[in-house]
């Protein structure tokens, strides 16, 4: 039996600014800033996504 995975893209939730500032506040408070730079990537991309731009 094998396992069905599919790539999960934090993006597609990050519905709305609350979410998003929570999201960011977070990766600051981690202090990585590999991290900071893929949540800002993130964020980004959601509001592409829930502008109906190009993810």
């Amino acid at each position: 039996m094998s396992v069905k995975v599919s790539e999960w893209d934090p993006a597609n939730y990050l519905d709305n600014d609350e979410v998003r500032t929570a999201y960011l506040k977070a990766a600051l408070e981690d202090g990585d800033p590999k991290l900071i730079k893929a949540a800002i990537d993130d964020i980004g991309r959601s509001r592409g996504v829930m502008e109906g731009g190009p993810p």
